[in-house]
């Protein structure tokens, strides 16, 4: 393997060099390669590891077992030199050094604060492009047959919210564009996918404000508070009273400004 790879796990794990794609079928190692690389340059001790490959009931042997699985990892991850494996040992267990290899999620979290700057400073086609290029590195499905310990378990909560995150900015940047015809039915989508996320309640009346369906937005809002109420208790959040408010008073702010 050459010297520069990128690690791609948001999703089923595969390590790419060059045009090659490389992927792990023996589930244990690829669980011990995605916690190592999900912890990268950090070392992770020998007890968390086992606990991520095997759960609360791991076998007699698991301290040799997992010995067997990092020698298997680091042929795997073969380097010219052996002392140049990127995973080594360090007390108490393994970690895993990036160096010049690239990790994606690394990548994901680099381009959202990029989109997000852009977005602060209403640079919208800027900030739509940063979060469309951040959205492309997901690939379905996401390590959901691996995550049982609480490291990917973790990780994969943190990535799944980090990912909406960037769709609502998305959407707000795709909303000051004036792009909120195309909106609709993805929005539509979300709300259903997602219901107790109120910001795609308040983006989905705004879109269908936009679109002359006033009726359809005040109604948007009636459905998102009584699945509020039936399932939180509570009532809408101060935004989407807020836009309910401007809607029924036909508030000139609704209106797409367009950018300068």
């Amino acid at each position: 393997m050459g010297r520069t790879v990128r690690y791609e796990i948001m999703g089923p794990l595969r390590v790419v060099e060059g045009e090659k794609k490389l992927t792990i079928r023996a589930r244990k190692i690829e669980v011990l390669l995605t916690v190592l690389l999900v912890r990268a340059d950090q070392v992770v001790p020998i007890d968390q590891l086992i606990a991520e490959i095997w759960g609360e009931d791991p076998p007699r042997r698991a301290i040799a077992g997992l010995h067997v699985y990092v020698s298997q990892i680091r042929k795997f991850l073969r380097r010219p030199d052996p002392s140049e494996s990127p995973v080594q040992t360090r007390t108490p267990g393994y970690v895993l050094q990036l160096g010049p290899d690239e990790l994606d999620f690394h990548c994901f979290e680099r381009l959202v604060g990029e989109g997000r700057n852009h977005l602060r400073e209403g640079r919208y086609k800027q900030a739509t492009a940063g979060f469309e290029s951040a959205l492309d590195l997901w690939r379905d499905p996401l390590l959901d047959d691996v995550c049982h310990g609480p490291i990917l378990e973790g990780f994969q909560t943190w990535l799944k919210e980090a990912r909406l995150e960037c769709v609502e900015m998305l959407t707000d940047s795709r909303l000051m564009l004036g792009r909120h015809r195309e909106l609709v039915s993805d929005l539509y989508q979300l709300t259903t996918e997602h219901p107790l996320r109120e910001a795609l309640h308040r983006q989905l009346m705004l879109a269908l404000y936009r679109c002359g369906r006033r009726a359809d937005a005040l109604h948007v809002y009636q459905a998102a508070r009584k699945t509020l109420n039936e399932e939180l208790g509570l009532e809408p959040c101060r935004a989407l009273q807020d836009m309910q408010r401007a809607i029924l008073t036909s508030d000139d702010r609704l209106e797409l400004q367009v950018p300068a």
